[in-house]
């Protein structure tokens, strides 16, 4: 295989790379992503320390608000571009990992879009993200088939329109050097899947879209637009072809949405409210403030007030910029062998997009092909036979900086909630350090935006004065010690012995009872596959 000069890759990972890799890692394609790389990697980093220190401002004290020097952009009349065809209709869609039978059931599914991952639901060892660009390649040309069981899957002839999600800015990929450093994962992700795809894309009425995890402000998102830009020309494709959603799903990214989409007006498909690890994102932001502490996981839902104001937020800025606005994922999935649970279930999924519906949201999503007619038949209520809602303009709902920080509910906080984060934070990464990102647990699908809250609830009720079960007793470290063996034992009986779950335990005690905090749990889990 020849690399570019400067480029290297892991002997191991190339060691254990099936012949057909290669046709993924070609000389042309890792050179195109060495010219990306070289030429934005320093700011990538300069924003990675712009993170770090608005955290130490936000540990301080100070508290978020909307940026005074971009006001002119939100008071603004502009909007974004066009959308193409077909990123117009987007009622449902389906999330999953870049494995080949979830891309083909997905595409399957009867969703209007399938998000396909290289991020929260998917653990980015070196198969699977190789193997994910092949898969989508595959798909992308309808080439792509699985067999199991006795059991062959293929590709119906109407499919879900295909958006990909790279990995996040704080992510390396660290089989793979340019110039001695690791390079950022999101940047690979998307050179390689651009490279062999784009005009295959183009060629088929579609293009190449994207979700963009994680952004914390607007220069972030710049940052991407320019990236955007170099590969169109680098390939020789029409500006503007490349369209992104971005998710909203950092408490400060709340506060620059307008910017953001004026960032990647000529590139932008909308904001997606991502819930879970919007949570989170509080959690982590707030983590040290004597004043915050929210309540068990399951109380904090889309109606809390916080949850409420960043939802309509989200919805009104988009449609003053004639962008979609796509709703977050209701984590619940369908219940084998229980009538009445699953009756439940889907009731709650039900309710969701009923509500998301009416607000004026343009779509949501699932995790599940089960729940695609489920949700379906509620945007249908809402939409008729119309695409979005986008001319649904919220002018009524007026938002403040205080209304996203109205952190409530706080109560209850019960031992049950916090045995539930425990079980689920080592479930979580048992799966993920066994290869699979994506696991339902409890009747839920859990990735890592849950997964991230178990850990966080946990770590941020140990130092917090409020951190207090409701029967009284202070949450701490050594109560949290005492019932990992107990929550082990349990996720063991229902997931299977495995050594993995075993470090997973291990992993979980040190990052919810240690002084200090680990940013994402997916950095220290990295270095151990």
């Amino acid at each position: 295989m020849k690399l570019p000069d400067g480029l290297q890759i892991d002997a191991k990972a190339l060691a254990s790379s099936p012949p057909e890799f290669q046709e993924i890692l070609t000389a042309d394609a890792l050179a195109f992503f060495a010219r990306i790389a070289r030429n934005f990697e320093s700011r990538r980093q300069e924003l990675l320390a712009a993170r770090q220190v608005r955290a130490r401002k936000l540990n301080s004290g100070e508290r978020p608000d909307f940026l005074p020097d971009t006001k002119p952009i939100r008071e603004g009349s502009w909007t974004i571009s066009p959308l193409p065809a077909d990123l117009l209709c987007r009622r449902v869609e389906i999330t999953g990992p870049v494995e080949r039978k979830m891309i083909i059931n997905a595409l399957n599914s009867g969703a209007d879009s399938y998000m396909a991952d290289f991020e929260d639901s998917n653990t980015p060892n070196w198969k699977n993200q190789i193997q994910g660009q092949i898969n989508l390649r595959d798909a992308i040309r309808r080439k792509i088939d699985f067999e199991t069981s006795g059991k062959k899957y293929a590709l119906n002839a109407k499919i879900a329109t295909l958006l990909v999600r790279p990995r996040g800015w704080h992510l390396d990929e660290k089989h793979v050097t340019l110039d001695g450093k690791r390079v950022s994962g999101g940047i690979f992700d998307f050179c390689l899947y651009m490279f062999h795809n784009a005009k295959e894309l183009i060629s088929r009425g579609s293009g190449p879209y994207f979700y963009l995890p994680k952004m914390e402000s607007h220069l972030e998102a710049r940052l991407w637009n320019d990236i955007f830009v170099m590969a169109e020309k680098e390939l020789g494709i029409p500006a503007g072809t490349i369209k992104a959603t971005v998710l909203i799903e950092t408490i400060l990214a709340a506060f620059e949405m307008d910017e953001i989409l004026y960032e990647l007006r000529e590139h932008s498909a909308g904001l997606n409210a991502g819930r879970w690890d919007y949570i989170f994102s509080c959690i982590k932001k707030f983590r040290v403030d004597k004043n915050f502490c929210l309540a068990n996981r399951t109380n904090v839902n889309m109606t809390v007030p916080f949850m409420r104001s960043y939802a309509l937020l989200l919805l009104k800025t988009c449609h003053k910029r004639n962008a979609p606005a796509i709703g977050g994922m209701s984590a619940l999935i369908p219940i084998k062998n229980d009538p009445e649970a699953n009756e439940k279930a889907m009731a709650g999924v039900r309710a969701d997009k009923t509500r998301d519906a009416t607000d004026g949201y343009d779509g949501g999503w699932v995790a599940h092909p089960g729940l695609v007619g489920l949700a379906m038949e509620e945007w249908v209520k809402v939409l008729g036979d119309r695409p979005n809602q986008i001319d649904k303009k919220r002018d009524d709902i007026t938002i403040s900086a205080a209304d996203l920080q109205n952190f409530q509910p706080e109560a209850p906080i019960t031992e049950a909630g916090l045995r539930y984060n425990i079980n689920v934070g080592i479930h979580y990464l048992g799966s993920w350090l066994a290869g699979n990102g994506c696991v339902p647990i409890h009747n839920l699908m859990e990735d890592a935006a849950t997964a991230e809250i178990s850990r966080s609830q946990v770590w941020q009720w140990i130092v917090s004065p409020k951190g207090k079960l409701d029967d009284g007793r202070k949450i701490t470290a050594d109560l949290v010690r005492a019932i990992i063996p107990e929550e082990l034992k349990k996720v063991k009986a229902v997931a299977g012995e495995g050594e993995t779950y075993d470090r997973a335990a291990v992993i979980f005690e040190k990052m919810s009872t240690s002084e200090d905090f680990t940013e994402f749990l997916t950095l220290p889990l990295y270095e151990e596959i």
